[in-house]
């Protein structure tokens, strides 16, 4: 059994593309979440149980927050907790796409501590620990440090709508990926140089990432600027705002007050 925190969520992330990918354009048994909370697959529930058996049992006092599991209250009483996304960008995984993650967090008093996001298809593992560093594949990430005018951002197309920035879009370009967490390993790696969404954003999407991207050199806070909180009753955080410090600081100067927009 892997000794380090990290070292257990790389040695899970890298059993979760196992388990996968047997499944990966297999017919994998699509059904849809109640009340539209978007499709599920029987990977994502393989996944989920091979996670929680493995990761629980190293660590049987550390919380559970996982996409695919029912949360409970129990997990606010622990020191510490596994936040875990089983397959994030599951419509990328059910129409082929590479672009699909394994997403796996540690949080302690609110902030990540490690975390591991894997793409099996790609073979691309990142992985970082709180005032470690962050790595793709057992490189240095290193995030970008541009200006503003002519970054590329990825986010969905409604968060570049003038309405969200005083009338007028930021002078950037924009691209987009399906999941949250490869989004923000995109921007630790420096292929991209920041990243926004202005949806309220459920933790286990963005935890690992949030931390990978911040340990790479980006900047991660809220669209309001605010640092990001984990472990919260309700498991969401207001919308991620990623970049370096100075792409970063023009992006959020920029932004209405999310409560001001009708």
């Amino acid at each position: 059994m892997p000794g380090t925190d990290l070292d257990l969520l790389v040695a899970a992330a890298r059993r979760s593309g196992e388990v996968a990918t047997q499944y990966f354009k297999n017919n994998p048994d699509v059904t849809d979440k109640p009340g539209g909370a978007g499709p599920v697959t029987a990977a994502d529930l393989a996944v989920n149980t091979m996670l929680e058996d493995t990761l629980r049992t190293a660590r049987p006092d550390y919380g559970w927050l996982s996409e695919e599991t029912e949360d409970t209250a129990h997990r606010l009483t622990t020191a510490r907790q596994f936040v875990i996304d089983p397959i994030d960008g599951t419509r990328a995984f059910i129409e082929g796409s590479r672009d699909w993650a394994h997403s796996l967090a540690i949080v302690e008093a609110g902030q990540v501590i490690a975390a591991a996001v894997y793409l099996p298809i790609r073979d691309l593992m990142f992985a970082a620990i709180k005032g470690g560093g962050a790595t793709v594949n057992d490189t240095t990430a290193k995030a970008t440090t541009p200006a503003m005018e002519g970054a590329t951002i990825l986010g969905a197309r409604p968060n570049f709508d003038p309405q969200h920035w005083g009338g007028q879009a930021p002078p950037v370009k924009r691209a987009f990926r399906s999941s949250l967490a490869y989004r923000l390993c995109l921007v630790a790696q420096g292929r991209f140089d920041g990243m926004i969404t202005l949806r309220p954003s459920w933790e286990w999407d963005i935890a690992a990432g949030a931390l990978i991207a911040a340990e790479a050199g980006a900047t991660v806070t809220d669209p309001a600027g605010a640092a990001l909180q984990f472990n919260n009753r309700h498991p969401q955080v207001p919308g991620v705002l990623v970049g370096g410090a100075e792409l970063h600081a023009g992006l959020a100067a920029r932004l209405e007050p999310l409560g001001t927009k009708p």
